[in-house]
């Protein structure tokens, strides 16, 4: 490891080799299988019955939860017959697999320029010897856009209740007054709009950073850098707003009746711990293979930190999230929980607890003691345990309200995962194959190669 005081060269160029490019084909053809078994594994396994079976013991404890907690008669039917909605077949499994994946590779590759724009407000230099990386990744973007958008398009009508025209019928059997009292909002035109100017601006803002990073590179001068703490600021207002209003869309308005103000904060959280995973895994994987050697111990235990503090931010969202919910003890508010812990057969109550064991307790652990959060053998057991926990995080989220008692977690769920870990990483890989791996004309170069915290 290199020591803060030495400075190594900073010419480096990234060799997007033809064994790593043979390597993440093999993994995506490896998803593609397990995709393919898992879809006909399911279509000839009886999921059928299985999702009766969960459907009942979803409508059990909804009636439980609303006779135990004052609910009216028509909120339990109305809640009973959503929960049977949600017993659905195998090819909604497949929609809500794309979904899962969709909104959770969004929202890591969105936190690649989420991080380097709080580190250009912040006039923070720090990060400059990695900053490629975070950079590389909003280039996903366009694929999990289109992906969510086709997903939505075809398969919208099943993951999403409140499309369903007869729920606005005033005096139909299917009429629900929640929901149509929200229709101003979650509506199928300012739906589409808004996920594609979420998808629009994020993009054009990453072009421009990423543009003004490359002529900068080239150039150099602090002209670029001005503009980029200009953009980076615009960002941040964008996304602070964006951040939660995405989130009600592609997560919470999946459980329509159900509404929490934290939400928004919870799932930033989320993706901003996994997208610091991701940034942390690749600056040990490229060191690893002799690449970034101006990083030092104090980049790497900042990095460290990051990770570590992030989990706990997460988790301390999580529980003031499920104690308000637990105080204020309202039927409307407490089925989210409880359809997790005893709804569609129990089925969700391991992932539940998984998820928080993988997002929370363990990389709590490993991360604890100073020396852990530089060495790389932790960090990547640990950045691999917020990678597939805030997954299973997301699944837990979207899976009970998409498909109730319908859901495995098997070959499809982890074929899925796969397949968009192999493309996020080859589009990471092909973005810093096209630029000198350390920006060399960064105004702040000087103070990250010499960054120590010792």
């Amino acid at each position: 490891m290199a020591s803060a005081h030495s400075i190594p060269s900073i010419e480096e160029r990234f060799e997007f080799t033809s064994e790593a490019k043979r390597n993440l084909l093999i993994g995506g053809g490896v998803g593609l299988a397990l995709i393919a078994l898992g879809a006909y594994l399911a279509a000839t396994g009886g999921g059928h019955e299985a999702a009766a079976h969960g459907a009942e013991h979803a409508a059990a404890a909804v009636g439980h939860a609303a006779g135990e907690h004052g609910a009216s008669g028509h909120e339990a039917a109305a809640a009973t017959a959503e929960a049977g909605h949600h017993a659905k077949s195998w090819v909604a499994r497949i929609w809500a697999n794309l979904w899962v994946n969709g909104v959770y590779f969004t929202g890591m590759s969105v936190v690649g320029m989420f991080f380097i724009s709080y580190n250009y407000l912040a006039q923070a230099g720090w990060a400059t010897v990695f900053k490629r990386i975070p950079e590389a990744m909003p280039a996903f973007l366009p694929v999990t856009g289109v992906v969510m958008l086709l997903t939505f398009f075809f398969g919208g009508h099943d993951l999403f209740h409140w499309t369903h025209e007869g729920l606005y019928e005033v005096g139909g059997p299917e009429y629900d007054k929640i929901i149509a009292g929200k229709r101003g909002y979650l509506n199928t035109p300012f739906f589409v709009a808004r996920l594609v100017i979420y998808f629009g601006v994020w993009y054009w803002l990453w072009k421009v950073i990423r543009n003004l990073s490359l002529k900068e590179d080239e150039i150099g001068g602090t002209e670029f850098y001005e503009k980029s703490i200009r953009f980076g600021t615009a960002f941040l207002v964008v996304f602070g707003v964006t951040s939660s209003t995405s989130a009600w869309d592609f997560v919470m308005s999946i459980d329509t009746h159900w509404f929490s103000t934290m939400f928004g904060w919870y799932t930033l959280a989320s993706w901003h711990v996994a997208g610091l995973a991701v940034i942390t895994l690749t600056v040990v994987m490229l060191r690893e293979r002799g690449y970034l050697r101006a990083v030092n111990s104090s980049h790497l235990r900042d990095l460290g930190k990051f990770v570590f503090a992030f989990s706990i931010f997460w988790t301390y969202v999580w529980f003031a999230q499920f104690l308000l919910i637990y105080y204020a003890n309202l039927p409307e508010e407490t089925i989210y929980f409880i359809e997790r812990f005893r709804g569609h057969g129990g089925f969700y109550k391991a992932p539940f607890f998984i998820s928080l064991f993988l997002n929370f307790f363990f990389p709590f652990l490993v991360l604890m003691t100073r020396d852990a959060k530089y060495t790389h053998s932790i960090l990547k057991v640990a950045c691999w345990s917020v990678i597939i926990g805030h997954y299973i995080d997301f699944y837990t989220n979207v899976m009970p309200g998409a498909v109730g008692a319908g859901a495995e977690l098997g070959a499809l769920e982890w074929g899925f995962f796969l397949l968009f870990l192999c493309a996020f990483a080859y589009s990471i890989a092909s973005q810093l194959e096209k630029a000198n791996l350390i920006p060399r004309n960064h105004p702040m170069l000087e103070e990250s190669l010499h960054h120590d915290i010792a």
